[in-house]
């Protein structure tokens, strides 16, 4: 048997990721949680300045990586954690727009999507993909015991950051409470390898205050979103 050496996208060898791995867009933001939150950190990845650490929190081993933005992005380094490197559980902690204040925390039940991914990856016609149940039973327990404030309801993910706002495509059957651009695809690939996925976000984009939408800077999405980070690593430790 040939030596694994890792993949074009990761250098990190068997056994250097936790079972459960906390992914960020930003690969600053998994830095900066790994260095505030995590103890005996070592970085494991940093190929395309994607950065992983695998540290203890509260003596339980748990991994962060970046997994930058949209669904390509993330399916690509979700799809190695998951197939080699023995990852279980993937927690996505991100940012979203939605109609709730900024800074609201929110778990996705279901993550609804125009995207041709499932379809092109693995054959699946749904637009929606389903995050692991326990997974987010975890998350909102730990929620609780902080008592943390968190949403729960159907997300989206768009493919498109930016778009024609003229173009109009199908409604989705529920109401969205909040949209991102990576759930779907982190879904599609747990559903195909039998792992476990959710998604913990951070409204950043707000429309709560009507005509006046609030974005929050860019320095607070990598370091002021700590609610979402410290549920996502209470739930982690009781994996």
């Amino acid at each position: 048997m040939n030596e694994f050496n890792g993949t074009p996208h990761n250098t990190a060898k068997v056994g250097d990721f936790a079972k459960t791995v906390l992914m960020p867009g930003d690969p600053l933001r998994a830095k900066y949680i790994a260095e505030t939150f995590l103890e005996n950190v070592k970085q494991v990845n940093g190929v395309r300045g994607m950065l992983a650490f695998t540290g203890t929190y509260k003596g339980k081993e748990v991994s962060v990586m970046g997994h930058g933005m949209g669904i390509p992005s993330i399916a690509i380094y979700s799809f190695e954690l998951y197939k080699f490197y023995g990852v279980e559980n993937i927690i996505r902690i991100g940012s979203c727009g939605s109609d709730l204040p900024a800074y609201s925390v929110i778990v996705g039940d279901k993550s609804y999507s125009h995207s041709s991914f499932a379809k092109d990856a693995f054959g699946y016609e749904e637009n929606f993909m389903m995050p692991s149940a326990d997974l987010n039973k975890a998350i909102i327990a730990a929620a609780e015991k902080l008592g943390k404030e968190i949403h729960v309801g159907p997300i989206s993910a768009g493919d498109a950051f930016y778009s024609d706002p003229d173009i109009v495509r199908p409604e989705f059957p529920e109401k969205i409470i909040g949209g991102e651009m990576e759930s779907f695809g982190l879904f599609a690939n747990a559903r195909y390898l039998g792992k476990n996925a959710a998604c913990l976000i951070t409204v950043s984009d707000s429309n709560s205050e009507g005509d006046e939408k609030v974005v929050i800077s860019a320095e607070a999405r990598q370091t002021a979103m700590k609610d979402m980070m410290v549920i996502a690593l209470e739930a982690a430790i009781t994996l």
